[in-house]
């Protein structure tokens, strides 16, 4: 029988920070990024709920994996991970996670990738590899609609060329002996693949002193700047067919992006440009090269 007492409270996420290569050692503990929802699981003595990243009770949009967590054989936990859309092979579909949201939502999964507490004991001072132990004992074997987060201890570099091969957005990697601290943390880094496309120039940015921007949409719709960072030759010859093409804004870019500084260009130029890859905008890119049509 449940006693009624004080109910489990969300706790602020710990957040990963930003690096460009994965850290080598073999004092980390290297995991795939899911490309989801960051969610919290709280169960206590009045049932499951869930948590969006910024403490948004989202129980109703994720009832199944609620129901599921009703299952799991705990009196009370605080589970971290991730809510996916997950296809055939397993491979996330950010892409569908809205419609599932809407229609089908036991068609999404939870990914458990730490543990914070467990029947009434904070497990948050515990290292990360003591946390990982106890959250697979309680999941496993973590492959229905709850899961658990597999990792690899070392060969951080290995891991980032598999990872960026099998075309994921990237890899979370928590050093062994961290303990869980809410914010962003040192302790825990992510490294994202890179993506490159083919974009259409839509505008730019010449501003003294800063580096030069390009504007750019993918069929039709508008999907953030890049630096262009090309010879300078080719620079001088896109500045010449802007002069020569200016045009008028173009329709659906954002009010904020389409002031006075920038130089509107009529279609015809295409840049391959590399970028972050599982981004909704471009982020961190940079144009490779530039091919200008007629």
């Amino acid at each position: 029988m449940r006693t009624e007492g004080e109910r489990l409270r969300f706790i602020k996420p710990e957040e990963p920070i930003l690096v460009e290569v994965p850290p080598v050692s073999d004092d980390w503990l290297h995991e795939i990024k899911y490309d989801g929802f960051r969610t919290q699981l709280i169960l206590d003595w009045a049932g499951a709920r869930a948590f969006t990243r910024t403490g948004i009770d989202w129980s109703k949009r994720y009832w199944p994996i609620v129901t599921a967590a009703e299952q799991l054989k705990a009196k009370s936990f605080i589970l971290d991970g991730e809510v996916i859309a997950p296809e055939a092979d397993g491979r996330p579909n950010f892409h569908a996670m809205h419609s599932r949201m809407t229609w089908n939502a036991e068609l999404l999964a939870f990914v458990a990738f730490d543990i914070l507490h467990k029947d009434g004991k904070d497990l948050r001072a515990l290292p990360a590899v003591e946390r990982k132990a106890i959250l697979w004992d309680l999941v496993k074997p973590g492959d229905g609609i709850i899961q658990y987060s597999d990792h690899v201890e070392g060969s951080g570099a290995d891991f980032f060329a598999a990872v960026d091969k099998m075309g994921l957005e990237g890899m979370v990697s928590k050093r062994r002996n961290s303990p869980y601290r809410s914010g962003g943390s040192d302790a825990w880094v992510k490294t994202k693949c890179w993506d490159v496309d083919d974009l259409d120039l839509i505008g730019v940015v010449r501003q003294a002193g800063k580096q030069t921007e390009g504007l750019f949409a993918k069929e039709g719709k508008y999907v953030g700047k890049a630096v262009i960072a090309t010879s300078r030759a080719i620079k001088e010859s896109l500045w010449r067919r802007i002069e020569r093409d200016r045009a008028a804004p173009p329709a659906g870019v954002p009010t904020a992006v389409a002031d006075d500084d920038v130089e509107w260009v009529k279609p015809g130029i295409t840049a391959r440009v590399r970028h972050l890859r599982g981004e909704p905008k471009l982020r961190h890119a940079s144009v490779q090269s530039i091919r200008e049509g007629t």
